[in-house]
C-alpha cells in the first residue's frame, strides 16, 4: 500500500516542488517509509512508500525507465511481477530493484496498455509519458485500489491521486460540494457513481485505464470485466477447482519482505483465507458490552487455538465508537454510513500494532454467492409454489396502494422481481423519504433507476440470484466494501490484501451455477462445501453477520441522543437538511416508536464529513 498524487498544470504558475510536496504530507498516512516526486516538463508526479518488497531504496518512486522517457508512480502489489519480470529480462530490459512496481514501468515500455492483461494484482498507477507528453491512468480489475482525477474549473489543471483529500493544497483546486451526489447517497450509504461529492471530481472505474493527451482530451477504456457464465460440471468439480485457485492465490498474497498477518472473524470468509495461510498472527474486534451477535472475538479466539495462531482482540465502547466518526469521515474522503466501517477502522488499528500487511476476506460473497438477500425466506418459496407469478406480481401492486403492514409488505416483496426492489445490500433512505428530507438544491441527481437500470438490462437473460450478484459486483463492492477497507487500513499504514478478489479465483467463480451458490438454506454452498476441508463444519456452516455494531441501543441513551441531537441543530445541518424532519427521526427512534437508527448515522455521517472538509479545513 502507497499513495500516489500528481497533477498537469493549468495556465496559472506555481511553485511545482512546493506544491507537489503539500499534496504528498497529505497522504503521509498511506506511505510513512518514504517519498518523492517528479517535476517533468509538462506534469507533475508524487509518490509515499510503504516499504512492503524490496525493502531498499531502489524500490523508491517515481521510478524510471532506461531511456528517461517513461515515469511511474503505482500503489499496490503485482503478485505475478516475476513472470513477467522473466519475460522482460528476455527481451532485453534491465532491472535496478527486486520491486513489482518495476515490471509496470518496462512492460508499459515493451507492450503499451497491454501491459494490463498480463499482471495479476491490485494496483491504481500513473506513467508519464515525457516525449508523448501524455498520462496514463489504470486501475485493478476489481477497483480494490481507489484513483481519483478531475480538472480545476478555473485554469485546466487536471488531478489524479489515491485520496481526493490531497489535491485540497492545490491553489488551482476549487473545493465545492457536488450537490448530485446527496440524493443518491441517501439511499445506498455510499458515493455509488462515478461523481465524487467534489464538484469535478471523479472515479476511475474498476478495470479501466485512462490516457490524457496534451492537448487535454481525456480517452477512457474498460480492459477488464466479469460475466458470471455458468458451466454444468458435478460439485466435486468447482470444490476441486475452488480450493486449489484459492490456495494459490493464498500463496502469493501472503509474499511480502515484512510481518504478514491476517483478519479473523466468526464468519467462514477470513476463517477459510486464514485456515488457508496459517499465519503466525490474527486479529478481531467486537463490542465489549455484548455477546454474540455484537461480539465475535470468542468464535475467533476459540478457532486460533484449534489452528495455532496467536490471536490479538480489541474490544470497543460507544465512546470509542462516537469519539472516532469525524476522524474516520476525514478519512474516508466522502461520506459513507455503512457501521461497520468504524470498527474496520479500529481492527485496522490493532493490526497495524504488530504487522504491516494482512490478509482480509473480502469479495467471497459478491463472487460465490453470500448474501442472504440472494435466497428467498421459506415463506416466500412456498407462496412461489401456491401462487402463479401473475397473480403474485397482480397482488403486489395492489398491496402498493394500501396501508404498510406485515401482510401488505409480504404481498408487495412476494411479487416483485429484483430489478424493482434490489439495489444492493444497503437500502437505507426510500427515494420519497429522501427528497422529503433533503433541501430543494439537493433534490436533484441521478435516480435509483437510473444507476441500476443499465446493468439489470446487461444480464436480462439470468437468474435472479445472478442478477443480485452482478448489482454487487458493478456497485457495492467497489464502492463501499473495498473503498472502506482500503481507507480504514491506509489511516493505520497498513496494507490490505484480498485473496478471493484475484483472476485465477474470479475464473472459477463465474462458472459456478446458481444451484451451488444457493442450495439447502445456505449461500455460498459451493465454497462452504470447499471449506470443510481446512475447517471445522461449524464455522464452514456459519451464518454471515459481518460487523454488526449496536448503535440502535446506543441511540436510545440520553448521552448520544444529545450528541446526535446537537449535530442535527447545527447550522451545517441546515444545509443539507429539513432539519424538524430530521430530528424528529431521531425523536421517534428514542421514544421507541420506531427504528431510524439507519436513517439517523446516514444523516450523521453527510454532517460530520461536510464538517471535516469544509468547516474544519
Amino acid at each position: 500500500m502507497c499513495g500516489i498524487v500528481g497533477y498537469l498544470p493549468g495556465s496559472n504558475k506555481h511553485n511545482d516542488s512546493e506544491v507537489i510536496q503539500q499534496m504528498m504530507d497529505t497522504i503521509h498516512h498511506r506511505g510513512p517509509d518514504s517519498g518523492g516526486y517528479h517535476v517533468a516538463n509538462r506534469a507533475v508526479l508524487g509518490f509515499r512508500r510503504l516499504t512492503i518488497i524490496d525493502l531498499s531504496d531502489a524500490g523508491n518512486q517515481p521510478l524510471f525507465d532506461e531511456s528517461g522517457r517513461y515515469t511511474l508512480t503505482f500503489n499496490g502489489e503485482i503478485y505475478n511481477h516475476k513472470d513477467i519480470r522473466a519475460e522482460l529480462e528476455a527481451k532485453g530490459y534491465k532491472f535496478k530493484s527486486n520491486t513489482d512496481s518495476e515490471v509496470l514501468v518496462h512492460g508499459y515500455a515493451e507492450w503499451g496498455e497491454g501491459i494490463l492483461d498480463k499482471v495479476r494484482g491490485m494496483f491504481a498507477f500513473a506513467i508519464w509519458d515525457e516525449q508523448e507528453e501524455s498520462l496514463f491512468l489504470a486501475r485493478d480489475m476489481f477497483g480494490i485500489k481507489p484513483l481519483y482525477y478531475g480538472k480545476a474549473s478555473n485554469d485546466g489543471t487536471f488531478f489524479y491521486g489515491s485520496e481526493i483529500k490531497s489535491f485540497l493544497p492545490h491553489p488551482s483546486f476549487v473545493k465545492e460540494v457536488n450537490k448530485n451526489a446527496v440524493l443518491p447517497y441517501l439511499t445506498f450509504q455510499y458515493p455509488v457513481t462515478n461523481e465524487t461529492f467534489f464538484k469535478n471530481i471523479y472515479k476511475l472505474e474498476p478495470g479501466t485505464w485512462m490516457r490524457v493527451t496534451k492537448d487535454g482530451h481525456m480517452t477512457r477504456k474498460r480492459y477488464w470485466d466479469f460475466k458470471f457464465d455458468a458451466s454444468d460440471e458435478p460439485l466435486e468439480h468447482y470444490l476441486e477447482q475452488i480450493t486449489e485457485s484459492l490456495k494459490e492465490s493464498v500463496r502469493v498474497h501472503k509474499i511480502a519482505d515484512v510481518p504478514v498477518g491476517a483478519f479473523l472473524s466468526g464468519g467462514i470468509d477470513s476463517s477459510f483465507i486464514t485456515a488457508l495461510f496459517k499465519p503466525e498472527n490474527t486479529f478481531s474486534v467486537g463490542f465489549g458490552d455484548y455477546e454474540g451477535i455484537f461480539n465475535e472475538t470468542d468464535l475467533a479466539r476459540r478457532l486460533s487455538e484449534i489452528l495455532g495462531f496467536n490471536h490479538h482482540v480489541r474490544l470497543i465502547g460507544a465512546e470509542d465508537f462516537f469519539g472516532a466518526l469525524p476522524t474516520i469521515q476525514y478519512h474516508l474522503d466522502e461520506p459513507q454510513s455503512n457501521l461497520s466501517t468504524v470498527p474496520l477502522y479500529f481492527l485496522a488499528q490493532l493490526a497495524s500494532e504488530h504487522v504491516t500487511v494482512v490478509l482480509s476476506g473480502e469479495g467471497a460473497d459478491e463472487l460465490f454467492g453470500g448474501y442472504e438477500s440472494y435466497m428467498r425466506t421459506p415463506h416466500l418459496q412456498k407462496y412461489d409454489k401456491l401462487v402463479p407469478k401473475k397473480m403474485r406480481h397482480g397482488l403486489s401492486k395492489i398491496a402498493r396502494k394500501l396501508p404498510k403492514n406485515r401482510v401488505t409488505d409480504f404481498l408487495v416483496r412476494g411479487g416483485q422481481t429484483p430489478e424493482e426492489y434490489f439495489i444492493g445490500q444497503a437500502r437505507v433512505f426510500p427515494e420519497d423519504e429522501a427528497l422529503a428530507v433533503l433541501k430543494p438544491e439537493f433534490r436533484h441527481g441521478v435516480t435509483v433507476k437510473d444507476i441500476t437500470a443499465p446493468i439489470y438490462q446487461s444480464v436480462a437473460e439470468d437468474d435472479d440470484v445472478t442478477k443480485m450478484m452482478t448489482i454487487d459486483m458493478r456497485l457495492w463492492l467497489p464502492g463501499d466494501i473495498l473503498l472502506k477497507a482500503d481507507k480504514m487500513s491506509s489511516a493505520h499504514s497498513l496494507e490490505l490484501r484480498v485473496p478471493f478478489l484475484d483472476k485465477e479465483v474470479m475464473k472459477v467463480a463465474e462458472k459456478i451455477p446458481t444451484k451451488y451458490r444457493i442450495k439447502d438454506g445456505l449461500s455460498k454452498y459451493a465454497l462452504r462445501k470447499a471449506a470443510l476441508a481446512e475447517l471445522p463444519e461449524e464455522w464452514a456452516r456459519r451464518p454471515k453477520n459481518g460487523f454488526p455494531v449496536p448503535i440502535r441501543d446506543w441511540l436510545k441513551e440520553d448521552k448520544y441522543y444529545h450528541y446526535v441531537k446537537e449535530i442535527f441543530e447545527s447550522p451545517e445541518a441546515g444545509i443539507f437538511f429539513d432539519q424538524e424532519r430530521l430530528i424528529g427521526y431521531l425523536d421517534e427512534h428514542y421514544q421507541g416508536k420506531a427504528m431510524r437508527q439507519r436513517y439517523i448515522y446516514t444523516a450523521m455521517s453527510l454532517i460530520l464529513w461536510y464538517r471535516e472538509y469544509f468547516i474544519n479545513r
